[in-house]
């Protein structure tokens, strides 16, 4: 009987697990605060980037999958981080002139955070707990690592740093209803 009602009140709370990236707010690459719920009713890849790695180039295929699928309520957020070597130095304002000179980004870009340890923004604890996300634990591997959040807010799956912008995987899910 304890064994069961144990299971029940784990179910509940997995249940219950109500947050979605809706209930956060974060600081937009020009400081200004970029409420999540405005993206209600789309799919979204959240994604942290860096400016001097060996996955950068991915820039120019995130903003070729942005343009395409736009319209089509799909957004990205990028999210810089300086967390993996020291590969994202610079300010926000120069980070926001490397990416439109460079790949000519126009999807949102946010304000440079941690993605891992003991100072990770409250989103990156949201996308890595499973108590919090209800799908996964798992943790940031490198620069360039995706996280496709559905219409409802919720976390989909995680899609590893290696995997090109434009593969098979990513594509199909924007597309698939």
């Amino acid at each position: 009987m304890k064994t069961i009602l144990i299971s029940l009140l784990v179910l509940i709370s997995i249940i219950g697990n109500s947050q979605t990236i809706y209930d956060f707010k974060v600081t937009d690459i020009d400081g200004k605060e970029f409420d999540l719920a405005s993206l209600k009713g789309k799919k979204i890849m959240i994604v942290n980037t860096a400016s001097k790695c060996g996955l950068t180039p991915q820039y120019e295929e995130l903003e070729k999958l942005y343009n395409t699928y736009k319209d089509s309520n799909f957004v990205i957020v990028g999210f810089p981080s300086n967390d993996f070597m020291s590969q994202e130095p610079g300010s926000n304002d120069e980070i926001k002139e490397f990416c439109k000179k460079n790949y000519g980004v126009s999807f949102p870009m946010m304000s440079k955070i941690d993605v891992k340890g003991k100072t990770m923004h409250p989103l990156y604890v949201f996308l890595t707990e499973k108590s919090k996300n209800g799908v996964s634990d798992n943790s940031v591997k490198w620069n360039f690592q995706k996280y496709l959040i559905n219409e409802e807010g919720k976390l989909v799956k995680v899609i590893s740093p290696s995997t090109k912008p434009l593969s098979e995987e990513i594509v199909s899910w924007i597309v698939n209803k």
